[in-house]
């Protein structure tokens, strides 16, 4: 799932190298935070949010294989 974040963020920023996820696992849990430059995080949130909303419906339709409950966080 972090890798899958990880692509989907670089492609959308302008300063791909300040990219940076981490993951947290709790049992079924799983936290993703992604931190990006101040200056590329509208280009991730998106207008009205629709880009995050679309980044965590992938990651969610991905993680439902695994039987996993993931949480993307953009901070």
């Amino acid at each position: 799932m972090k890798e899958l974040v990880e692509v989907i963020a670089k492609a959308l920023v302008d300063s791909p190298d300040e990219v940076v996820v981490t993951q947290k696992e709790d049992g079924r849990n799983i936290t993703i935070e992604l931190h990006v430059a101040s200056d590329d995080m509208g280009k991730v949130i998106g207008k009205q949010g629709r880009i995050a909303k679309a980044i965590r419906s992938v990651v969610k339709a991905a993680s439902s294989k695994e039987n996993k409950r993931v949480d993307v966080e953009i901070i």
